[in-house]
């Protein structure tokens, strides 16, 4: 029996107020705001946030540490992923499986229990379509289906509906290169042509039938801007020695915590919304666990903080496949037992399995931030005393953080820098 393949391809792009603000139109999709707000091709109106969307972003949360812990394990240089593309991609795959493909992928993704949980996470994304004045946060999903092929007329309106996921037509068995091109220059104007190649010639063949894309865009300014004439080149010890990086120091207040070896650091962007987490560690590893988390989210504490942080760019690619395996991922991954059998009616000659999960995330950090702004007032006070003294946060050692809804918890990237 011959089978078809299905390849799900996630792609993510971050900057810190640098990337520039377009608006683009995908080849076959519809327009994309960015600069003042953000959009998605195809979205469907925004949601409110409700206790299900709350279950579906605790739910990412524990799959984001998760991939995050596995991914860090299997790789030793720097990683950069967006769990919440991940995971909003394999939700969209889920509401097309039944029986155990189904339950296998819900268990790994933390899905809410019921029909209603992998909807739930295409609801999250509805909800970060909403615009925002202070930056950009752009999510799109789209599926590209083999034309013919007996997809379920109900399950297309339902990605539709709940992932703005619209469907195209494409024609893998006789066009497969020009469909992966296709495909690819949908995700570069999602991202603004950060990943321009998210799927390489052996993701894309005859075989395939569907493929699955998710593309999620941030460009966001810091609250709290690291001025540029305080960057210099300054030693950052990576696992084989110091190497010179550009530092970046600001001095400010600060969400913040310190305990059991470990500095955390909040850095808002703008709006207030989301945020960068960093964790720094005395030494070694930090364990990013959902308790550790937990618990420094409650320690917290606004404190003046002279944090230094290294600039870095960073363009990588993951292998999810393995891992989801090891998370428990199996009937959908195999020919013999994956059963996508709500995305496709009746027994079809050529039944679909994941082939493959293609992963791709840019990263930029930078000084840049809200444009500077100085207003001079002179009082006259009875003397003050000295202010405090700031707490050092120096980032010039291997780091974790975390790109988070702050009030949320929603885990959109995650990353680790050994090597600025």
């Amino acid at each position: 029996m011959r089978y078809g393949c299905l390849a799900v391809a996630v792609a993510a792009a971050v900057g810190c107020g640098q990337l520039g603000s377009t608006t683009a139109t995908p080849k076959g999709g519809a327009a994309v705001r960015s600069g003042s707000g953000t959009g998605s091709a195809d979205a469907a109106p925004a949601v409110p946030w409700t206790d299900a969307l709350q279950a579906a972003a605790d739910g990412e949360v524990a799959f984001a540490l998760d991939l995050y812990a596995r991914l860090t394990a299997a790789e030793k240089g720097n990683v950069f992923v967006s769990p919440y593309s991940i995971h909003a991609a394999l939700a969209l795959t889920a509401t097309g499986a039944v029986g155990a493909t189904r339950d296998q992928l819900a268990k790994a993704l933390r899905l809410p229990p019921g029909d209603g949980g992998p909807a739930a996470a295409g609801d999250l994304g509805r909800y970060y379509a909403r615009p925002r004045p202070d930056f950009t946060l752009a999510v799109a999903n789209a599926v590209w289906g083999q034309a013919g092929y007996p997809w379920r007329p109900e399950w297309k309106a339902l990605a539709a509906e709940r992932f703005g996921g619209g469907f195209r037509d494409a024609d893998f068995r006789a066009r497969p290169a020009e469909e992966r091109a296709r495909i690819n220059a949908w995700v570069s104007e999602q991202t603004r042509t950060r990943i321009p190649d998210l799927l390489q010639p052996p993701h894309v063949t005859d075989s395939t039938r569907m493929v699955l894309t998710n593309a999620v865009y941030f460009d966001g300014k810091w609250t709290d801007a690291f001025p540029k004439h305080a960057t210099r080149p300054q030693p950052f010890t990576t696992p084989t020695g110091k190497v010179q990086a550009p530092l970046m120091t600001v001095e400010a207040h600060f969400r913040y915590a310190e305990g059991g070896g470990v500095q955390v650091v909040e850095l808002p962007y703008r709006g207030g919304e989301l945020s960068m987490l960093v964790i720094l560690p005395a030494s070694g590893e930090p364990k990013l666990t959902a308790e550790a988390l937990k618990g420094w989210d409650a320690t917290l504490s606004r404190e003046l903080v002279r944090v230094t942080l290294p600039k870095f760019k960073h363009t990588l690619r993951a292998q999810p496949l393995p891992l989801l395996r090891d998370m428990g991922v199996v009937d959908a991954l195999s020919p013999a037992s994956a059963d996508f059998g709500r995305m496709l009616a009746g027994k079809p000659e050529e039944p679909i399995f994941v082939a493959n999960v293609v992963h791709q995330a840019f990263v930029d950090v930078t000084e840049e931030g809200t444009e500077a702004a100085a207003a001079t007032a002179v009082v006259n006070n009875a003397p003050s005393p000295p202010p405090p003294r700031p707490k050092v946060f120096r980032a010039d050692r291997p780091f974790a953080y975390l790109i988070r809804d702050t009030h949320k918890g929603t885990v959109l990237f995650a990353g680790r820098v050994v090597s600025p």
